[in-house]
């Protein structure tokens, strides 16, 4: 007889656990899949994160696989197909964010060679790992969110608060967030 896996109080339904077990906090370095999880993240922004699992293999066709390049080409004609999808999060506000932050995303990476470099170099280039026992509430925003979303704002980001900056850390693995006891607490390989 297998014994249940232990992980994170959070990942309760076969889509949150995949993405518990396969991906959360796991170290992400390329651009491109960084700026999915940037797009993802600022279209989470009020709403659960098992909603945007849900609508996430959708927004990887709608938003060109994630390509920052294309992405901030979008025009009018695309912008007005993105919010008649029902399939997405029909947010004016959040589809236009993403326009612009691929704008921006673009700009990041040519002054620093990728947007990895750069956000990587918020943590000293190493994930940050905590140690929070099982039950200990995981926080919205840290010292080092706070800065980075300070700088995306800056930048010409939108959707970029600490919270959901805090949130982007921890998808890519910038900060281990894993409880105590989980078992995808030890270290993770990249992706």
């Amino acid at each position: 007889m297998r014994t249940a896996r232990r992980r994170c109080a959070w990942a309760t339904n076969p889509l949150s656990i995949a993405y518990h077990d396969r991906e959360w906090g796991v170290p992400v370095r390329d651009d491109r899949k960084l700026f999915e999880f940037l797009i993802l993240e600022g279209a989470q922004a009020g709403l659960s994160w098992d909603t945007i699992l849900n609508k996430r293999e959708r927004y990887r066709e709608v938003f060109d696989d994630f390509d920052p390049e294309k992405v901030a080409r979008y025009g009018a004609k695309k912008k007005a197909q993105l919010l008649a999808d029902a399939r997405i999060v029909r947010n004016r506000a959040k589809i236009e964010a993403a326009v612009g932050n691929a704008r921006a995303f673009l700009a990041v990476r040519d002054e620093f060679g990728s947007f990895a470099r750069y956000v990587w170099g918020f943590v000293g280039g190493k994930p940050l790992r905590n140690r929070r026992p099982r039950g200990a509430p995981i926080p919205a925003q840290s010292a080092i969110s706070d800065a980075l979303s300070r700088d995306l704002k800056r930048r010409g980001f939108k959707f970029v608060g600490s919270t959901i900056v805090y949130a982007f850390m921890q998808a890519v693995g910038m900060v281990d967030d894993h409880v105590v006891g989980c078992f995808r607490r030890r270290a993770a390989p990249r992706r």
